[in-house]
């Protein structure tokens, strides 16, 4: 063990927040790309990977879901972390003075209404983190960051304004990813079980294959297709559903599901986050 967590971005970033929120215990390392991050865990140079998948505002993380079929990783967890934007600046900087302030695209938009307000111009930025650590470093007190409490703590800067965000409930889903899968938890707020797969060549196939959760009673709650090598006929889709594949309907479901698709693959079976439902 090396109780290491990696996660994608600077210090400072949402993915950090999460490391802290679901894993204070380990250490958080930052890493360049989502493609790095899942690389030290294959190696062996930290014990998690911390990844976002999802955003109530954004929409899915289009980059992980490409990325987790192939990653041989397992999911052991989800953490759903609520995304609350600040106005950083330098120390000692009054909000009049701001007059442009950067970020993500994804934060400059999810801020629109408290920017117009306040005549903040916007500057896209690489990243969250990236952007308070740019403002810190120019010196400049007319700049200003958004990004997460914790990169203010980090690169020294004042927050300006709270929880600036349009949308009140803006939340990112996380995904904890292991080298080895753990099947034998039972979480207090139900199981969760993530796979993806490809349906044969045959009519109807699709709707065939989702009939087994239907008439099992197994709840799906997402279900995402994206193509595969570059080609419109090769789709592969990921599913998520309530409950445990050692549960008799989910194993009717899968049993069904498996008659109508040329390849499953089990991407991880782990406890439901209480702030799901």
């Amino acid at each position: 063990m090396t109780g290491r967590i990696a996660f994608q971005g600077e210090p400072g970033a949402y993915s950090h927040q999460a490391c802290r929120e679901a894993r204070p215990n380990l250490e958080a390392l930052p890493c360049r790309t989502f493609e790095d991050a899942i690389e030290v865990v294959r190696k062996g140079e930290a014990d998690l990977a911390m990844l976002p998948v999802e955003n109530s505002t954004y929409g899915r993380v289009a980059d992980i879901h490409h990325l987790l079929p192939n990653s041989g990783l397992h999911i052991v967890d989800e953490a759903f972390v609520r995304v609350h934007i600040n106005l950083l600046a330098l120390p000692g900087t009054r909000l009049e003075q701001i007059d442009s302030a950067m970020s993500h695209p994804v934060l400059l938009g999810q801020c629109r209404e408290f920017l117009a307000e306040h005549g903040i111009h916007r500057i896209t930025g690489a990243d969250t983190a990236g952007s308070a650590k740019q403002v810190a470093a120019d010196g400049n007190p007319e700049h200003a960051a958004l990004a997460s409490e914790l990169a203010g703590e980090i690169y020294g800067l004042d927050v300006l304004a709270r929880h600036i965000e349009d949308h009140g409930k803006n939340t990112t889903r996380f995904l904890l990813m292991s080298r080895e899968p753990n099947l034998k938890r039972r979480g207090a707020d139900g199981m969760m079980t993530s796979f993806v797969f490809r349906v044969r060549n045959l009519p109807a196939a699709l709707y065939k294959a989702m009939g087994g959760f239907a008439t099992n009673g197994v709840n799906m709650t997402k279900l995402e297709s994206y193509m595969v090598d570059g080609s419109f006929y090769a789709t592969q889709f990921y599913a998520e559903i309530e409950g445990h594949p050692d549960d008799k309907n989910v194993q009717l479901a899968m049993e069904e599901l498996e008659y109508f698709t040329s390849e499953v693959s089990l991407m991880g079976v782990y406890p439901a986050d209480p702030r799901r439902h």
